[in-house]
């Protein structure tokens, strides 16, 4: 058995989008009226290419060409203020790559004074930006710190210098300690670190290790990951795809999610541990999926109601370029050329998936009064899931910091606020109900649908059964064209 198809951070995924035609953003900016969206912006800049990166970025840029870059935010950002609705308010923005803070101070603190000025961001926005061991100096960190950021994520990957040459990575154990003592001495609300595993050689002991050395700087969060090569990555071309072990990966999992749970980190999903004294109330129900997401940049997703439009999909340097070269060049920001078109059926997905991979789970009564039907009639391989040992039912919540009888805590995931947002209205000749999205009562919420431990361990192979014939067809075509 596989237990690694697919991370399930979002749905649909980017290879089910294409060619929209006549399409208009001004036409959905209404889903943005009101509070709690998320707004993102992507910088697409790297200093190297890891072994395993799939994402949408370049290497070799210039100061002049990220220049030009930004110039093209800029525009950008000023015409969605012109029609953006007055109540709008974004409770988080996510500064996302590529490597943000390749940038030099001044370009930082340029997009930075931008989006303040023309963004309408909450007062206790949460701002959240990515980074990586060679970007992370004092004078980066300190300037991060006056520009308001409340969240660092930094990719350290490995603390053994031998794994960290393998995934390619550009910087070596030393940098990555020097770096993780300077986030967590600047006074961040929230540092986190990532960390792979499922390479090859790796053990349980150099895993357990890394982590050990991790906690010496008490990160806010712990983030791991298991390793993945996709299609076109270099550990792909050089023929590593065949060496990696789904019960390798697993017994690495098992290990390090159960070293962090004993020392006090609470497991919030398959890859998010928080510092218990930072987690807060583990029976908090955070609705997921309702809200808007808004884009800023080349490669970044927006979520407004049942469209969702980002750059096509590239994953190649030469292809990025050409997709950052046109929207340099481009004037109407509000044109969509590539995107999808949420059917009602493909909301409910979205909606499931982004509630029970991240414990504690997905609310039956929540999810009847979104859609007004039975979360079991609509999902019974729920049922089995259930009978297989995999998913629990939940009366009356969870405790805070339960962690026995199968049960473990989660979330939304990971770093990026990028990640949410669902449908709430719609303008296109699809009809659905006018309920989906919206209640009229408060919302009680006793019951929780959750994974158990067994179940969270899977999470990679039970989010995937979700993903619909149609969109399943999509993603396999692009993966043929783009053999």
């Amino acid at each position: 058995m596989n237990r690694y198809i697919q991370y399930m951070y979002s749905y649909p995924h980017k290879t089910a989008y294409r060619l929209l035609e006549n399409i208009s953003l001004k036409d959905y900016f209404f889903n943005l009226e009101g509070e709690g969206h998320s707004l993102y912006l992507h910088l697409p800049f790297c200093e190297s290419k890891c072994g395993y990166c799939n994402l949408f970025s370049v290497t070799g840029c210039r100061k002049m060409q990220m220049e030009a870059y930004l110039d093209a935010v800029l525009r950008q950002i000023k015409q969605y203020k012109e029609i953006m609705p007055r109540s709008t308010s974004f409770g988080d923005f996510t500064i996302g790559g590529g490597t943000p803070l390749l940038l030099e101070c001044g370009q930082m603190s340029r997009i930075f004074e931008a989006v303040a000025a023309n963004m309408p961001l909450e007062g206790d926005c949460k701002v959240i930006i990515e980074t990586a061991p060679n970007q992370t100096d004092r004078e980066k960190a300190e300037l991060l710190k006056r520009l308001g950021v409340t969240r660092v994520s930094m990719g350290i990957q490995s603390f053994d210098d031998k794994e960290l040459r393998w995934l390619g990575r550009n910087h070596d154990s030393a940098r990555a300690k020097k770096a993780a003592e300077l986030l967590s001495g600047t006074g961040f609300e929230c540092v986190n670190f990532d960390f792979i595993y499922g390479l090859p050689e790796q053990t349980a002991e150099s895993l357990v290790c890394s982590l050990q050395t991790a906690l010496d700087f008490e990160p806010d969060e712990i983030f791991l990951y298991p390793l993945y090569i996709k299609h076109g990555v270099r550990l792909e071309r050089e023929g590593q795809k065949d060496v990696l072990d789904s019960d390798h990966t697993y017994e690495l999992y098992r290990c390090g999610s159960e070293y962090l749970k004993e020392k006090g980190y609470i497991q919030k999903s398959m890859r998010r541990f928080l510092k218990k004294d930072s987690a807060g109330s583990c029976t908090e129900f955070s609705e997921c999926g309702l809200k808007s997401a808004l884009s800023l940049g080349c490669g970044g997703r927006s979520y407004l109601g049942r469209l969702h439009t980002c750059t096509p999909y590239r994953t190649n340097r030469n292809a990025a370029l050409k997709e950052i070269q046109e929207y340099q060049r481009k004037e109407d920001f509000f044109s969509v050329t590539n995107g999808i078109l949420l059917s009602e059926d493909e909301i409910k997905r979205r909606y499931v998936i982004k509630h029970l991979l991240f414990l504690p789970g997905i609310s039956a009564q929540a999810y009847k009064q979104a859609f007004q039907k039975d979360i079991w009639e609509d999902f019974p391989v729920l049922r089995q899931w259930v009978e297989q040992g995999w998913l629990q039912e939940n009366h009356g919540g969870f405790e805070h910091g339960a962690m026995d009888h199968n049960v473990s805590n989660g979330t939304a995931p990971d770093n990026s606020g990028m990640w949410t947002g669902c449908m709430e209205h719609t303008s296109e000749p699809l009809e659905l109900p006018e309920y989906i999205g919206h209640t009229s009562e408060p919302l009680e919420l006793p019951d929780y649908i959750g994974l158990t431990t067994e179940g969270l361990g899977l999470s990679d192979y039970i989010g995937p059964q979700l993903i619909s014939e149609d969109i399943m067809g999509k993603m396999l075509e692009w993966e043929r064209i783009n053999a």
